[in-house]
């Protein structure tokens, strides 16, 4: 479980935290003083730090350089009053994750602090290599024994040291942030910051000012200074997921930096120094959009330094079977069903069937299997219907699936599941259904689309990437739940 602390001595915001989290699967520390803060972080190993600027014992800033020296891979979040933000963005500079004004909003909070679990995860949970790992494996596995994942743990074996520029190409879902994670615990970056982002999932107005940050009044909206992740990363490593999405002046920003080190804040004139390696991912072929003159020739290359590709699960082989033995046992025990084997037939039904959303459909599928299982075996009856009609010559985008979406089930599948989100996975699952159905009434067509939405063809373009949305012949949704 999850560890949040929080370090406020305000009994209102101590008790709004109790509140918002008392159902919640993160356990809930609290400190109201520097000392006790300090004393929680040594004892309890918090994953997330909330942490007040001011503190009656002494100042937060003071408080936060003490957590950061005894573990600097530990997120800590901010809150400042309108007259302390000063405080923070020094605090942000020197690490910390980001800050927060009072009064908190509550979706907001929850937001960052999911993304800070995340982050903490990442650095502080290892991405074990068969091969470069003695003994058994704590953290999170690299399975496969087939001769393609054999060349990629060669791969990261021979790059994890040396501070070069990595590009990890593969489709999605085939573990690029994973096989990124392993490079940087197997580096000498691992006591340093690693900072993941996706490039595909912000909106082009924000990519810039994510990255590099953005002075107070650079643009509308922009009401406060902010650090970028280049700033916040330094020292350590940055992972640019869906590189290939970059906008054309994110890409002139990103490439000064992997040859100079440097970078502006938007709207800023101070030229800021850092010192960051950079693993970059994408399920686009760089070369086609260099050629076609949406990707600069210039970053790819300096992208290309070394590159691993990931290999999709349909040509792994037998590795499908290790993979699905250990998901298994791992599900399992999560969502505590006594599910011990999965039948021959089973096997056969999840062999047949292409995966195109990789390793993380098939995650997704064995959970409903699993939930479904009325036994401690699973049977093909268990798979997903989708699943068992699934062979591997038929192409997943050639057919879309027309029943209406069971809402009850999905709300009683996330209820098993043990989720505390059901909310913001309900409001996923019914964007995804319109956006769906509107690219089907226009054939596919993102600028009819997206008048008929009443929003803006980027943005709508970042959802549609965001959701797991493809667009060929037909319009389908990489989504194991999806059934429209």
């Amino acid at each position: 479980m999850p560890k949040l602390l929080v370090v406020d001595d305000e009994a209102a915001i101590q008790h709004a935290f109790q509140r918002a989290f008392r159902d919640s699967d993160i356990q809930l520390l609290t400190a109201t003083t520097a000392g006790s803060a300090i004393e929680q972080f040594v004892t309890h190993q918090p994953d997330v730090v909330i942490l007040d600027i001011r503190l009656p014992d002494t100042n937060g800033l003071e408080t936060f350089r003490r957590l950061r020296q005894l573990e600097a891979r530990v997120p800590v979040i901010l809150v400042t009053g309108h007259g302390t933000t000063e405080l923070a963005i020094e605090a942000m500079k020197e690490g910390a994750f980001d800050y927060l004004l009072k009064p908190l909003e509550l979706q907001e909070l929850r937001r960052l602090i999911d993304r800070a679990l995340r982050s903490s995860q990442c650095m502080r949970v290892p991405a074990s290599v068969p091969g470069l790992d003695p003994g058994p494996a704590t953290g999170d596995v690299l399975i496969g024994r087939c001769p393609a994942m054999q060349e990629v743990y060669k791969a990261v074996g021979r790059v994890a040291r040396q501070n070069v520029t990595v590009l990890i190409t593969g489709e999605s879902g085939t573990g690029k942030e994973l096989i990124a994670r392993a490079i940087y615990h197997h580096s000498d970056r691992a006591n340093k910051p690693f900072l993941a982002i996706n490039c595909g999932a912000i909106p082009e107005s924000l990519i810039e000012s994510e990255l590099f940050g953005h002075e107070k009044g650079a643009f509308t909206g922009a009401d406060r200074k902010r650090i970028g992740r280049f700033e916040q990363a330094h020292g350590g490593v940055l992972f640019l997921d869906e590189v290939g999405e970059l906008t054309p002046l994110a890409q002139v920003k990103l490439l000064r930096v992997l040859q100079e080190q440097k970078f502006e804040r938007v709207g800023g004139e101070e030229t800021i120094s850092a010192n960051i390696r950079v693993i970059a991912a994408t399920n686009a072929d760089l070369e086609t959009l260099v050629a076609n003159g949406d990707f600069r020739k210039d970053l790819y290359f300096r992208l290309n330094v070394f590159t691993i590709r990931l290999p999709p699960l349909r040509e792994r082989g037998d590795d499908l079977n290790y993979i699905v033995e250990h998901y298994l046992r791992r599900f399992s025990h999560d969502l505590a069903r006594p599910v011990s084997g999965i039948s021959a037939e089973t096997l056969e039904v999840l062999r047949a069937y292409p995966w195109p959303g990789n390793i993380r459909e098939l995650q997704s599928v064995l959970k409903q299997a699993i939930l479904h299982a009325g036994g401690a075996v699973l049977l093909p009856e268990d798979l997903p219907s989708h699943v068992r009609t699934g062979t591997p010559q038929e192409s997943p985008r050639a057919t879309a699936p027309t029943n209406h979406f069971d809402w009850d089930a999905f709300v009683a599948e996330r209820i098993a599941a043990g989720s505390n989100n059901v909310y913001a996975e309900g409001l996923e699952r019914m964007e995804r259904e319109l956006l769906v159905r509107i690219l089907k009434h226009t054939g596919g067509n993102q600028l009819q689309a997206a008048k008929l939405l009443g929003i803006t063809r980027g943005s709508l373009r970042t959802k549609i990437r965001t959701l797991g949305i493809s667009i060929s012949r037909e319009i389908w949704s990489n989504d194991a739940h999806a059934d429209f």
